[in-house]
């Protein structure tokens, strides 16, 4: 599965890449950062009151305080929430947050986390984003020693749903899949395009192939 990333800055742009989206997809991504986990900001919570998405999406927190951003979310009509693994917070009280909310929860893992220091955690949530990239820029390069990470994690969770975020291009999705990945996060190799259906359809058709 191919999942556009959304992310800006601009509550205008926000919707606007939602809406183009709905015309060749029904899930989608919004990209959240707080300026302080990471050193970029997206939109903000005011940006995001009173708006509900028209197609089915997920929230990524890129953010220090995950449990500031759940109720928004929930709001708004996400279906899970991924946060970051590497944040200084109870990830017990996160998860049990965003359950209570009826949402899935999924883990973000930075290119330096060890599987080693997150394990205690798989049983606890439903999917595990490993990021390709160190976040919060759009478009940064691709660090392919992510993928024998991956490919580790598959051997001893063969059935926890995994997926993929940052840098994916359209020459290097083979090479990604062949991971053993469930679902690929692509954000500006779509969304930058001047014709993302297009892009996500050669990117489906890829990956589906």
């Amino acid at each position: 599965m191919i999942v556009p990333a959304l992310l800006t800055s601009k509550k205008e742009e926000l919707i606007q890449m939602v809406d183009i989206c709905a015309e060749f997809t029904d899930y989608v991504q919004i990209d959240i950062m707080d300026g302080e986990f990471v050193p970029s900001q997206s939109v903000t919570f005011g940006d995001l009151a009173g708006w509900k998405s028209p197609i089915r999406c997920e929230a990524h927190l890129m953010v220090s305080d995950p449990c500031e951003w759940i109720q928004t979310f929930k709001t708004l009509g996400a279906n899970r929430i991924i946060y970051h693994f590497e944040i200084k917070k109870d990830h017990k009280k996160i998860i049990t947050k965003i359950r209570e909310m009826g949402m899935g929860v999924g883990l973000a893992v930075n290119p330096s986390t060890e599987i080693d220091d997150f394990r205690y955690l798989v049983g606890e949530i439903d999917t595990v984003l490993f990021m390709a990239v160190n976040p919060g820029f759009y478009g940064a390069p691709f660090i392919p020693q992510v993928l024998e990470k991956i490919r580790n994690f598959k051997n001893k969770y063969p059935q926890k749903q995994i997926g993929i975020d940052g840098g994916v291009k359209q020459d290097n999705l083979l090479q990604v899949k062949a991971a053993g990945l469930d679902y690929v996060c692509v954000g500006s190799a779509i969304l930058k395009t001047d014709n993302p259906a297009k892009s996500f359809g050669e990117f489906a058709k890829l990956f589906d192939g």
